[in-house]
């Protein structure tokens, strides 16, 4: 008999893990709901906000890969944990800014601390999550954090007549200081260490992939392998940081309504993003499980995601009513979404003894993402004086990103301790 993904201790971690997800991604993009605010407060330009939206992405880009490495070192629960106390102290720090440097700084903190979660917490689901559900288990976490970039404009809105912009951000901080403390205390790195853990459960997951302290790591097949992933989700990463960083300020500067109607609007496409994240990871699984063909489910719904995207992504250029626009940037953002969960799946089909690293690498190409895309947009809408044409640059990403799937192939594992030689030259066949 099956166990669900929501029951028992391996629910219970799940839904931690979605928990992290979802006040990691408060604390992402409760800045970009701010953004007014502090540009008003610190007399900044858009330029000057662009490069404090993506100060996040600095250290986000720099340290995905050596927060997967030291994960797949000493355990996601270690590292976990450190991760959430760096992101909670750059949240609560940006509530003490003073002006553009120091904003740039808690921000950065912000950062490095996230760099971490997403290879660990991909590191995690690898023990705790059985193989024909991974797919699902990716869409659904990142379901969660597109559900946090819904509601943290109404909360920001709630928060801040009450506590001011400052006070937001301290709250916000403390609260992943709580999840720091619950998940130190509940988490085990092996299922079968955990007190909690039926045999059932157990019987349904993968053989435990522990520490990687005496396996060296084959970084030049892994790279090899990991490289095609990593760009269609530089890709897919450069159109969603437009929507993280700049809607609210889209639809403000675009269309001159207040904050709370941005934040309605907002809300309402991240919403799309939600129901797009858990609908793309059960129709990856669903295509594997009735063909048993893993390159193919991974594939087909990148190139679904994308193209249904960038389609709707285009009325932002001949369409002015903003309802109707709304509409279509939450048609968009759900077909990007989609393929959250076999993006995030592939470092797990291709390395699961260095999910990690492997993990880094994609994170990477988010984080490089978010350091440019943020930027771009409010460089060019400040010498353009329009806010539609960065969404141009995320519609070419996104039909570069159909043609890099192709290369993607996740039915090849790498496996641990084997000896890859350094004369590889296809990075879709496992030597």
């Amino acid at each position: 008999m099956k166990t669900g993904m929501f029951r028992g201790a391996r629910g219970k971690v799940f839904m931690l893990i979605c928990l992290m997800y979802f006040i990691e991604y408060i604390d992402r993009v409760n800045i970009s709901i701010a953004a007014p605010l502090l540009k008003s407060e610190m007399h900044m330009s858009n330029t000057q906000l662009g490069l404090a939206l993506s100060a996040f992405g600095y250290c986000y880009a720099i340290f995905q890969i050596i927060n997967g490495y030291l994960g797949d070192k000493i355990g996601p629960r270690r590292m976990l944990a450190i991760s959430g106390l760096f992101w909670a102290a750059g949240t609560i720090a940006t509530g003490f800014v003073g002006g553009l440097v120091s904003l740039i700084f808690s921000r950065m903190l912000v950062g490095l601390g996230e760099a971490g979660s997403i290879p660990n917490a991909t590191r995690a689901m690898g023990n705790w999550v059985p193989v024909e559900k991974r797919g699902f288990a990716q869409g659904f976490t990142h379901s969660a954090a597109r559900a946090a970039a819904a509601i943290t404009p109404p909360i920001m809105v709630a928060l801040i007549p009450f506590l001011g912009w400052r006070g937001a951000f301290i709250a916000l901080g403390v609260v992943s200081l709580v999840w720091v403390v619950t998940w130190a205390i509940y988490f085990r790195n092996d299922p079968r260490t955990h007190r909690g853990v039926t045999p059932e459960e157990i019987a349904e997951l993968p053989a435990y992939s522990g520490p990687a302290h005496r396996t060296p790591v084959p970084w030049l097949a892994l790279t090899r392998r990991i490289l095609p992933v990593t760009l269609v989700f530089f890709c897919h990463a450069w159109a969603l940081w437009l929507y993280l960083s700049w809607l609210p300020s889209f639809f403000v500067g675009e269309y001159g309504i207040n904050l709370k109607t941005s934040a309605l609007f907002t809300s309402g496409v991240f919403i799309a993003g939600v129901v797009g994240n858990t609908a793309g990871g059960m129709l990856t699984d669903a295509w594997y499980k009735r063909t048993k063909n893993l390159n193919a489910a991974r594939r087909n719904i990148i190139i679904l995601g994308f193209l249904g995207s960038l389609g709707f992504m285009s009325c932002v250029l001949f369409i002015h009513q903003q309802t109707i626009i709304a509409l279509c940037l939450a048609a968009s953002l759900f077909f990007l979404e989609l393929t959250e969960g076999p993006v995030w799946a592939v470092p797990l089909d291709i390395a699961p003894s260095y999910a990690g690293v492997a993990s880094g690498f994609v994170s990477t190409a988010a984080g490089g993402a978010g350091v440019v895309s943020p930027l771009a947009f409010g460089y060019i809408s400040d010498v353009t004086g329009s806010y539609r044409l960065p969404f141009i640059m995320s519609i070419a990403l996104l039909l570069c990103g159909v043609v890099l799937a192709f290369w993607i192939r996740p039915d090849h594992p790498l496996q641990a301790g084997k000896r890859y030689p350094s004369s590889m030259k296809s990075a879709g066949v496992n030597p």
